[in-house]
This record gives C-alpha cells, sequence and structure tokens, in this order.
C-alpha cells in the first residue's frame, strides 16, 4: 500500500514537472515611431533563450506564462513584458518601443538673409545700384524713367553731370572706406612714413590714382601694399616743402 502511495506521488511529480519544462511559443510584433523595427534583441530572462525582430517587427520565442520578455535596442527605450495565458494561445503579442530622445545643449538658429531677391521683388541676377548710380541711371535712361524727364533734357540741363560727379564722390568714399579696413593708422604711420596729420590726406590722394583703385578693388592686399608704398613716396615729396615751411 505504502509503495502504491510513492509510486502515485513519483507519477503525479513528473507529470507535473514535464508541463512546467514544455515551453510554448510567443509571437509578436514590435512597433516604433521611428518605424526601425528590425534587428531589435528579444530575450526570455527565465530561459535566456532569444529572438530578433524581422524587418517587419515581427519574432518568435519560446516561453512560459509568467517569463518575462525583455526587449533591447540602441536607439530605442528598453522594455520588459510577462507572459500571459493569452500570449502563448496564438494571439498576436504587440510590443510598442518609444525613441531615445537626445537632449541638445546648444541651440544655434541661423536667420534667413532677407533681401529684395528672396522676397521676390526683384529676380536674382539683377544688376543692383548705390544710391547714386540709381540716379544717374534714372535720369540718364528712359527705360528706367519712362513717366520722368527725357534723359536729353537732363543732358542739357547739367543734371547728368551732375549726378556723374555724385558717382565719382560717392565711390571714392566706398574706396576710402575699403583702404582703411585693409589697414589701420598705425601701417601709415610706421611702415609708410606719413605724418600723422596727413593720413587722411593721402588716403584721398590714393583713391584718386585710377591705377590704385583698379588694384584695390581686386582685394589684393599684397598688391595694394605695394602700390600704397609706390604712392606713399610720390605723396611725402609733395608735402616735404610744406613741412619744410
Amino acid at each position: 500500500m505504502v509503495r502504491l502511495i510513492y509510486i502515485l506521488m513519483f507519477g503525479l511529480i513528473a507529470n507535473t514537472y514535464s508541463q512546467e519544462s514544455i515551453s510554448f511559443q510567443c509571437h509578436g510584433k514590435v512597433t516604433n515611431e521611428l518605424n526601425t523595427v528590425d534587428g531589435i534583441y528579444v530575450v526570455n530572462l527565465k530561459t535566456e533563450n532569444t529572438s530578433i525582430t524581422d524587418k517587419e517587427g515581427y519574432f518568435t520565442i519560446a516561453g512560459n506564462v509568467g517569463d518575462t520578455l525583455f526587449f533591447s535596442s540602441f536607439q530605442l527605450k528598453s522594455r520588459k513584458i510577462v507572459l500571459t495565458q493569452e500570449n502563448l494561445k496564438g494571439k498576436l503579442l504587440f510590443v510598442t518601443m518609444l525613441p531615445i530622445l537626445n537632449e541638445l545643449k546648444e541651440v544655434v538658429i541661423k536667420q534667413p538673409v532677407v533681401s529684395a531677391e528672396s522676397l521676390g521683388i526683384i529676380p536674382y541676377g539683377q544688376k543692383k545700384y548705390t544710391p547714386a548710380e540709381r540716379k544717374l541711371a534714372t535720369a540718364s535712361s528712359g527705360r528706367l524713367n519712362p513717366m520722368g524727364l527725357d534723359p536729353l533734357l537732363n543732358y542739357l540741363s547739367g543734371r547728368t553731370a551732375m549726378l556723374k560727379k555724385e558717382l565719382e564722390v560717392e565711390k571714392k568714399e566706398r574706396y576710402l572706406v575699403q583702404l582703411e579696413n585693409l589697414f589701420d593708422k598705425k601701417h601709415f604711420v610706421n611702415i609708410l612714413q606719413i605724418p600723422s596729420i596727413h593720413v587722411k590726406g593721402f588716403m584721398y590722394f590714393a583713391v584718386d590714382n585710377p591705377k590704385f583703385t583698379r588694384v584695390l578693388k581686386t582685394k589684393n592686399r599684397t598688391a595694394t601694399e605695394f602700390l600704397l608704398a609706390e604712392l606713399a613716396t610720390q605723396y611725402i615729396e609733395i608735402i616735404s616743402p610744406k613741412e619744410e615751411n
């Protein structure tokens, strides 16, 4: 009788153990906002079985009720899900994973350049006029000023000649600014040996020279400096008699 009881108990334990050792297949699908669903690792933390999602996010892994599945990807936040009876009955397990957001320490926003071209007022590549150039062009062109005085009348009245002089003055002012940006006052005094009180006069003397302004417009600092040295020698000779008096 005792032996029979032991046999029954052994059979019951063996049957229970065999049922617990049987693993079921869990089928699932991973989704996320980045649409990156392939190559995600799925690990059964209890049995250490592993699986990897395919390009559509589907996976299959062995497990039992109560096992914990661990989902991991370098672009997504990890997740843990405990298997239930429904997960092992063939019902698809949907797992949503959130992307890992990297916080930016500093954001630099570049303001767009607003111009008449970018606003569509004038087409790109159209000639741009300075104020003096526009006045002269308008006065001497019937196309630019169809409602204004006839260009011939402007010429006869001397208005065109006056506007040409204004344009020359404007060009010299631009050359002076360019020259000041290239060389500071110490360069004129220490390198070119121009007396401090004559530096401004020398700059006007330089921009009055057509050859120098042509070189200046090339923005070649070496060529500009070389020609400036020649002009400095000429200018010193001009002002030397005045310095002696």
